[in-house]
């Protein structure tokens, strides 16, 4: 019962701390932002050519402006390693069960 008690806890200051989302201005982006109150969203926008992604109000996502909510839903350089460990871990699992 204590367990659950943790967990409820831990997942309330989870959400507490605020949305996190990449910031950056052109192609490559990992610079990630802690989103300061009232911006509840996370953006990106094309200008001329420029990729320029950071944090947005609700109202404030209009027009070529696209915005989604969840930490880093903005998307960065994709890592791609992701799927390799995945096979991996499963791999070893399988030969110890």
């Amino acid at each position: 019962m204590q367990f659950y008690g943790a967990l409820i806890l831990l997942m309330t200051l989870s959400a507490a701390c605020g949305l996190t989302c990449y910031q950056c201005q052109g192609k490559t982006c990992t610079n990630k932002l802690t989103c300061p109150p009232f911006f509840d969203r996370c953006s990106s926008t094309v200008l001329d050519g420029v990729i320029i992604k950071s944090c947005m109000a609700t109202t404030t996502c209009i027009g070529p402006i696209k915005c989604c909510e969840g930490d880093l839903c903005n998307s960065a350089v994709p890592t791609g390693s992701s799927v390799l460990l995945l096979l991996a871990s499963s791999a070893i699992i399988t030969l110890f069960l």
